[in-house]
């Protein structure tokens, strides 16, 4: 090749990997807004969740106990205003009262039912969107290239949110016979 052509060369490389490097920090920074968005989207469905058990702990048709119903405004509570160190622990709470009201031997009213099922499956679904959009961060800021050139500037490492979220046990559904027993 003719020295002209080296540097063409040259030029044509250094346009690609300068291309590469801010397509590949663009990217970065989406997915961290990403994260941030689907942490603010959870923290809003684990208050509403936190919110529904409060809510519900207070309804008094339930029939629950004066200590039942203590300790569930106080595990609501808790997830409410807690110290967030204690935050996957007090959300595990929340979660194992829903589920334990949902599951007890005094069926819950119908809209406090749907109330807390509906406040659990939002959980579920936005602590996925959260984690995935993890994920996603966490794969590309391991490649070599994003760690070398610290593409990822001072931003903390994103960490994954684990809690119990199972749902609750789904309610009956009536069927035909159990219909034509009530009817």
């Amino acid at each position: 090749m003719l020295p002209v052509g080296w540097f063409v060369f040259a030029v044509v490389l250094a346009v690609l990997l300068t291309s590469w490097v801010s397509f590949t920090a663009t990217r970065l920074d989406r997915l961290h807004a990403r994260v941030d968005a689907a942490q603010a989207a959870m923290d809003a469905q684990l208050v509403r969740r936190a919110a529904a058990l409060l809510h519900v702990a207070q309804t008094a048709e339930i029939g629950l106990i004066s200590a039942e119903h203590r300790r569930y405004e106080d595990i609501a509570q808790t997830a409410l205003i807690g110290a967030p160190g204690d935050r996957q622990y007090a959300e595990n709470a929340v979660g194992r009262a829903v589920g334990e009201l949902m599951a007890g031997p005094v069926p819950l009213p119908p809209e406090s039912d749907r109330e807390l099922r509906e406040a659990a499956e939002r959980v579920l679904i936005a602590r996925r969107f959260y984690n995935d959009a993890v994920r996603d961060t966490r794969t590309l800021r391991a490649r070599r290239m994003p760690r070398l050139l610290r593409l990822a500037g001072r931003r903390s490492l994103p960490q994954f949110f684990d809690i119990d979220d199972t749902p609750p046990i789904p309610a009956e559904t009536p069927t035909a016979e159990t219909a034509k027993e009530t009817g």
